[in-house]
């Protein structure tokens, strides 16, 4: 018995460091070893053998990622050394200032030409890592720069952040890391079309979009941002032998973090602003926000000379790239109909270069934005783009106003099939009614087929368009259908194109039930909702028999929800697409099975510190064995676990009648 323990603990190491190596190749390298259908056996492995066995699951687990909602406010971290701010420079004049006063500071030691080392500055949110024997343990924001807040359950579900660290022979016992967590341009516009979908306002840009993901309670949301990061500084590099910054990046690399690849050591401050000048146009190529170079001092022993002033350090110059908004005149607003029938107003500009190309339109968002910053067709407006890719309307020049300007009014019809358009009084958004719009019809197919839902390569705005207007497919049914005689006559499609294109709509017959339920494209289901309908309903049948009250049972599915996605399964059109799609042989992988066990279909809260245990760990044991751990107590709520110093949530759970449990009753549950 004891040899078959230790077998499969075995496998589980072996199938983790697996895993976290190929998340290495995947998220930090860019150059995967495995296909991904090869890469979800290996984790569907590992999950399968840890819902077997929870007592050998551990919180750096490839599976532990994503964690259960925080249970409290963010607590307070202290920061080993202090996360200090940069002082800026914005231009070639004042980089070299910055090189003159190091000199004047360094006096006859100075270096004939000074080392240096230039990065591109992303514009994210910067995080501390702390690492114990390999393992984090602790992430934080920066703060203040001495004290920052305990976001680790967020933090572990950025992918590229790693569990355990490659190299653990070459860090001390204990590493801080910094880095800085950032959203790329695609994520920060799927993460505005959901909010506006959802009539929230959207995000200004990727800064402020990643440190919202961050900051999030709920864990889940966070993963569902799919956040990147870079990394860029250990705290005590003498503690690892380090001698230079150029070092430092090298041993992070080796560690297992993901560092810019974009950064160059130059000698002399003229390459360092050679290096800033080119960046200057070519950050547009980027797929993330930068907005500047930083220049560090290259030897570790000059910078521990040139130490700091206040909260910044003298041996580092942020230099920022100038700001780029252009004026220009608002012709006309006209509404755009998204798949969710959402209308949208849309500034149409005089062409205007902005950030390295020509801009004719830019998002007004919806009737509240428009009469926020009185936008009116022939105002002359300033316009830039929303984090280097969405161009927005800054504001509007009032001062240049002639009187012939008119002022913008939604319509009550839908622009594209004249139905009526209304807009919910606890919504901003107005929506056209009819579900046969052709304008969502197109919306619906491009969403179905998209990165977050089926993923189906080869499927794009051009050959939806072309397939539509040649009247091929209706419904996202219809695309698997297609035959290679179909898709030959189609501009730009050849023999090898078509293949590839059949070959991945066929792959997708047969996807995750998350993915299928987040394609269909109902209201108020985004990807994390779609993956809790997944878990609380064992298939698409299933879910489309539930009533509201069944739906409602599920945790997270408010009424909103469970109105919305009873209609839409109620729907004559959505029946005939289900079995469409049945026909075409499409099928819903249900989410892989947890083992029964002492809390299997309870919800447990936990309040109180665990003497055992840490919060993390005793959640995920609930979840091992098919429980639920939330973070407030409720009627639904089975069990309220009560360590030392327990708060508010047991005086709740005495008013409910809810079982509270000490810790060495919960353990004796677990048989542990």
């Amino acid at each position: 018995m004891a040899k078959r323990a230790l077998s499969v603990a075995g496998r589980i190491e072996k199938l983790r460091r697996q895993i976290d190596y190929h998340n290495y190749r995947y998220y930090v390298l860019d150059s995967p070893e495995i296909s991904d259908a090869e890469y979800d056996r290996l984790l569907r492995e590992l999950q399968e053998l840890e819902a077997q066995h929870p007592e050998l699951v551990t919180p750096d687990s490839p599976t532990q990622r994503v964690g259960a909602p925080l249970a409290e406010a963010f607590q307070a971290v202290r920061h080993s050394r202090p996360m200090l701010s940069l002082a800026n420079a914005f231009d070639a004049d004042e980089i070299r200032e910055f090189d003159a006063r190091l000199r004047r500071m360094l006096g006859p030691d100075a270096p004939a030409a000074m080392e240096y080392v230039c990065e591109l500055k992303i514009d994210g949110l910067a995080v501390s890592l702390v690492y114990e024997d390999g393992r984090l343990v602790v992430g934080a924001t920066r703060g203040d720069g001495a004290a920052g807040e305990d976001v680790t359950a967020n933090l572990r579900t950025v992918k590229s952040i790693p569990l355990r660290l490659l190299a653990p022979e070459k860090a001390p016992g204990t590493l801080e890391v910094r880095g800085e967590v950032y959203l790329d341009f695609r994520e920060f516009v799927r993460i505005n079309a959901e909010q506006e979908e959802r009539g929230l306002a959207p995000f200004a840009n990727p800064r402020n979009a990643a440190a919202g993901s961050v900051r999030q309670k709920d864990p889940r949301v966070t993963a569902n941002r799919r956040l990147s990061s870079f990394c860029y500084a250990i705290a005590d590099p003498e503690a690892l032998g380090l001698t230079t910054h150029e070092q430092i990046l090298t041993r992070l690399t080796e560690l297992g973090f993901r560092v810019n690849p974009n950064c160059q050591k130059v000698k002399g401050i003229d390459p360092a602003i050679s290096f800033y000048e080119r960046w200057k146009s070519e950050r547009r190529e980027l797929s993330y926000l930068t907005d500047g170079v930083v220049i560090k001092v290259n030897p570790l022993a000059l910078q521990d000379r040139l130490g700091q002033v206040s909260r910044s350090p003298r041996w580092a110059v942020a230099a920022k790239f100038p700001a780029e908004a252009e004026i220009t005149v608002v012709r006309d607003i006209l509404v755009s109909v998204g798949r969710t029938g959402a209308l949208t107003p849309v500034a149409v500009m005089d062409p205007v270069e902005v950030s390295g190309s020509t801009v004719t339109h830019a998002t007004l968002h919806n009737e509240d934005e428009v009469r926020r910053k009185d936008v009116r067709v022939g105002d002359t407006v300033r316009v830039r783009k929303a984090g280097e890719v969405i161009p927005e309307v800054v504001e509007v020049l009032t001062d240049r106003r002639t009187g012939k300007e008119k002022i913008f009014h939604m319509p009550d019809r839908c622009p594209v099939c004249g139905a009526t358009a209304v807009r919910p009084e606890d919504e901003a958004v107005t929506r056209c009614t009819n579900v046969a719009c052709p304008a969502q019809r197109r919306g619906h197919l491009l969403h179905f087929v998209c990165r977050g839902a089926l993923d189906i390569q080869g499927v794009g705005p051009a050959l939806v368009d072309q397939l539509l207007d040649r009247n091929m497919i209706s419904d996202p049914a219809d695309l698997f259908f297609l035959t290679k005689d179909d898709l030959l006559p189609l501009e730009r499609m050849g023999s090898k194109l078509a293949d590839n294109i059949l070959a991945n709509i066929q792959g997708a017959k047969t996807s995750p039930l998350a993915r299928l339920i987040y394609g269909l494209g109902i209201r108020h289901v985004g990807d994390h909702v779609a993956e809790v309908l997944a878990s609380h309903f064992p298939s698409l049948e299933a879910l489309s028999r539930a009533a509201e009250e069944e739906l409602s049972k599920a945790p997270e599915v408010g009424p909103k929800i469970a109105v919305s996605v009873a209609d839409f399964f109620r729907q004559e059109k959505t029946r005939v697409l289900l079995e469409k799609l049945k026909k075409a042989g499409v099928k819903a992988e249900p989410p892989p099975q947890v083992a029964a066990g002492a809390f299997a279909g309870r919800t447990v809260v936990f309040t109180g510190a665990l003497s055992s245990l840490t919060r993390a760990e005793a959640e995920n044991l609930v979840k091992s064995q098919g429980g639920r751990a939330a973070s407030s107590v409720s009627k639904s709520t089975d069990f309220v676990v009560a360590g030392e110093n327990p708060g508010a949530k047991c005086d709740d759970a005495r008013r409910l009648g809810v079982t509270i449990l000490d810790e060495a009753e919960f353990l004796r549950r677990l048989g542990r």
